[in-house]
C-alpha cells in the first residue's frame, strides 16, 4: 500500500510551449482568443513554426495544480500518459523533480507526447492551441489503485474528458478514491469543455463530486444562465460539498450547502501571464483543504498562489509557495 498522499492528480500529461505574441498573430492565424482549442498534428507544427522563440516546460491543468500543491510542501501524484520520446522525457523529469509521484509507463508506440502551445498578448491573456497526442491514450489499465487509494482527494481535470477511455479511467479512479473514504475534486476547466459534456457534467456534480472547480463563465456556461453569476450560484448549491468559482480580479466565491462566502483577490503588482492561475488557484486551495483550514482560509491561500503564478511567465511556481501560508 502506498504511503499516505494528500493529493493524487489525474489528467492530459502535456508540455506547455509558451510564447508571446501580437493580437494580430492571433487573427492571422484565426485563432479563439482566450479559449483551448483542440488541434491535430498537422495544425500544431504550423503554428509552433510560426511562434516567436518559445519557453517549454511540462504543463497540463491537473499536473500544474498538484505541483503547485508540492511547492506548499504537500504531498502529490499524477497519472498522466507520455511517449517514450523527448518530450516525455522532459514531462516526466519536470514533474519529478518537483517531488510529485509519476510512475505510469510511458507509450512505446503511437502519438507523440502532447503539446500546448500557449499564445500570451501583450493584455495577458492566453489561448491554448492543444495537440492531445499519447495523453488519449491513458488507460484504466494506467490507474495504481494503491496511488488512488492513499489518496486524501483526487484531483480530476475536465479537459481529459473529451476521449472515451480516459474518461473510463477517471471513473476507475474515482471509484478507488470514493471506496477508500477520499474526497472527490473536478475542475470544469473550459468553457468549450462544459458545453461538449454538459449532461455527463451535471450528473457527476450531483453524483461522486464532492469539491467542484470552476470560473464564473464556466459555472454560468453548466448551468445555462447566461451571464447571470448570481444564478448559477444558486443553481449550484447544495449540488456538492463546496463549489470553489473564481472570477479573476474579483476574487472567488465558495458555495456550501448552508453558505456563500466571498474571498477577495490576492492584488497582483504586475499581470505578466494568466496562463495556469485557475490552477494554482486550485493548489492553494487544496493544500488548505488537506490541512483541515477553514473554506475561507483555504480559498485565500488559492487566490495568494494565483497572484503568484499570474505575476511571472509561465504555470508553474518559479519557487516555493510555502511562504504564501502564513
Amino acid at each position: 500500500m502506498s504511503e499516505a498522499l494528500d493529493v493524487v492528480g489525474i489528467g492530459n500529461a502535456i508540455v506547455d510551449v509558451i510564447s508571446t505574441e501580437d493580437h494580430e498573430f492571433i487573427e492571422a492565424h484565426g485563432l479563439v482568443k482566450g479559449a483551448m482549442t483542440l488541434i491535430d498534428d498537422e495544425r500544431a507544427e504550423t503554428l509552433y513554426g510560426a511562434m516567436a522563440p518559445a519557453i517549454e516546460t511540462s504543463g497540463g491543468s491537473a499536473a500544474n495544480t498538484v505541483a503547485g500543491v508540492a511547492s506548499f510542501g504537500g504531498q502529490v501524484g499524477y497519472i498522466g500518459k507520455v511517449r517514450g520520446d523527448q518530450l516525455g522525457e522532459v514531462f516526466a523529469h519536470d514533474i519529478g523533480a518537483l517531488g510529485v509521484r509519476f510512475e505510469v509507463a510511458p507509450a512505446a508506440a503511437g502519438p507523440p507526447t502532447a503539446r500546448c502551445l500557449i499564445i500570451v498578448t501583450p493584455d495577458a491573456a492566453r489561448t491554448m492551441n492543444t495537440y492531445l497526442g499519447a495523453s488519449t491514450e491513458l488507460h484504466p489499465d494506467d490507474i495504481d489503485p494503491d496511488l488512488v487509494g492513499a489518496a486524501q482527494v483526487l484531483y480530476c481535470e475536465g479537459y481529459i474528458w473529451d476521449v472515451d477511455i480516459t474518461k473510463e479511467a477517471i471513473r476507475k479512479a474515482i471509484s478507488i478514491c470514493s471506496a477508500a473514504g477520499g474526497t472527490i475534486s473536478f475542475t470544469l476547466s473550459d468553457s468549450f469543455c462544459v458545453e461538449r459534456h454538459h449532461q455527463e457534467w451535471l450528473d457527476l456534480v450531483d453524483g461522486p463530486i464532492d469539491l467542484l472547480f470552476g470560473n464564473e463563465h464556466e459555472i454560468c456556461t453548466l448551468y445555462e444562465t447566461g451571464d447571470d453569476f448570481e444564478a448559477a450560484v444558486a443553481a449550484v448549491q447544495g449540488r456538492c460539498q463546496v463549489a470553489a468559482l473564481t472570477r479573476s480580479e474579483r476574487g472567488s466565491v465558495l458555495v456550501t450547502p448552508t453558505e456563500i462566502i466571498e474571498v477577495p483577490a490576492a492584488p497582483a503588482a504586475e499581470v505578466v501571464d494568466t496562463t495556469g492561475a485557475g490552477d494554482l488557484y486550485a493548489s492553494g486551495f487544496l493544500y488548505g483543504w488537506t490541512r483541515g483550514m477553514d473554506l475561507a482560509q483555504c480559498g485565500r491561500l488559492g487566490s495568494l498562489a494565483a497572484t503568484e503564478t499570474i505575476s511571472q511567465f509561465g504555470a508553474r511556481p518559479s519557487g516555493s509557495l510555502a511562504h504564501l501560508i502564513a
